[in-house]
Formats: structure tokens, C-alpha cells, sequence
């Protein structure tokens, strides 16, 4: 399933967040996930500025070609060039993809501000299944839909059933430590 990954995707991606693991070790203060999160997003945003020549070369795409294809993509994102094949959605779509992931972020951090980590670990984790089938129906801009595996099928019902366990489980035990 992995054989057309090359090495760079990987090491790129332990690489942009190798600094801010060192950053939050050499504090040595106790984690604040609001500090770890704009850790995360500041280095994130540094790659996506330093790296896009290497990954232009990577593509195939010529150095001097890169503004232009960067223009072209702001200008797609602003809805300037709407008869530019692709452009279908913008700027709404990122706008939107922005937002719901602002949302998902805060309401994860709340989660575990709430509850344990488990829960909030299990709760994200199910994220991804559920977006996966949302996805995977015909929506718009997304043309048809795609049949999921039956195997993806079986191990999302896996995980919800265990998160819904967990969380009946989770009354019972608490009544149970105080009697």
C-alpha cells in the first residue's frame, strides 16, 4: 500500500515537527496544548514558506515558473479566474475548511480540558472514520462517491463502539469509587 511513498514525505513531516518537540522539552515546564498547538501551527507555517521551492523541484515545476503558479492559486482562492478549470468552490471552500477546523480544534481542546485524555484521544480518533464516510458521498464539488472497503467499514464500527462503551462505562466506574 506504501510502495510509491518515497522517503522525503515522511522525513519532512518528523522534520517540521521536530522543533517544536525539542522547544516544548527544553522548557521543561509542564505542556500548555495551547502553546504546543501554536508551536505546531508557527513551524507548520515557516515549512510551508521555506519549503515550496524544493517541492516545486520535486514536482518537476522550474523555479522561475513558481510565482506564477503561486499567483494563479491566489487568484483561484479569491475567485479571480473563475473560468480557471479547478477553481469550482473558491474561495468558499477553503473559507469553510478553515472555519470547520478552527471549530474542531476548539472543541477538542475543550474536550480535554473536560475529561480525560482517553476520552478526547478517542473522540478525535473517530473523526477521522466519520469525515472519511461524509467524504465519501457525492457532494458538491466532490463528483461522485466512492465505495468504502468493508474492512474500513468494520474497524470504524470498531472504534465507535468502543468510544460509546468507554463512555457508558465511565458513570459506573465513578459510582463505583464513591461507594
Amino acid at each position: 500500500m506504501l510502495s510509491g511513498v518515497g522517503m522525503i514525505w515522511p522525513a519532512m513531516m518528523i522534520t517540521s515537527t521536530a522543533f517544536q518537540a525539542v522547544a516544548s522539552v527544553l522548557k521543561g515546564k509542564l505542556l500548555d496544548i495551547f502553546m504546543v498547538n501554536s508551536y505546531g501551527s508557527g513551524f507548520q507555517a515557516l515549512f510551508v514558506l521555506l519549503f515550496p521551492p524544493v517541492l516545486s523541484n520535486l514536482e518537476g515545476i522550474p523555479l522561475p515558473e513558481l510565482p506564477s503558479y503561486l499567483k494563479s492559486g491566489a487568484g483561484c482562492f479569491i475567485n479571480i479566474g473563475a473560468d480557471t478549470t479547478g477553481c469550482d468552490g473558491a474561495s468558499l471552500l477553503p473559507l469553510l475548511y478553515i472555519i470547520t477546523n478552527i471549530a474542531f480544534n476548539v472543541s477538542a481542546f475543550n474536550l480535554l480540558k473536560y475529561s480525560s485524555a482517553v476520552v478526547s484521544s478517542l473522540a478525535v480518533m473517530s473523526s477521522v472514520p466519520i469525515s472519511i464516510y461524509i467524504l465519501s458521498l457525492p457532494l458538491p464539488y466532490i463528483p461522485g462517491g466512492v465505495t468504502l472497503s468493508p474492512f474500513f467499514v468494520m474497524g470504524s464500527v470498531v472504534l465507535m463502539l468502543g468510544l460509546i462503551l468507554y463512555n457508558f462505562s465511565w458513570p459506573l466506574k465513578q459510582d463505583s469509587d464513591t461507594s
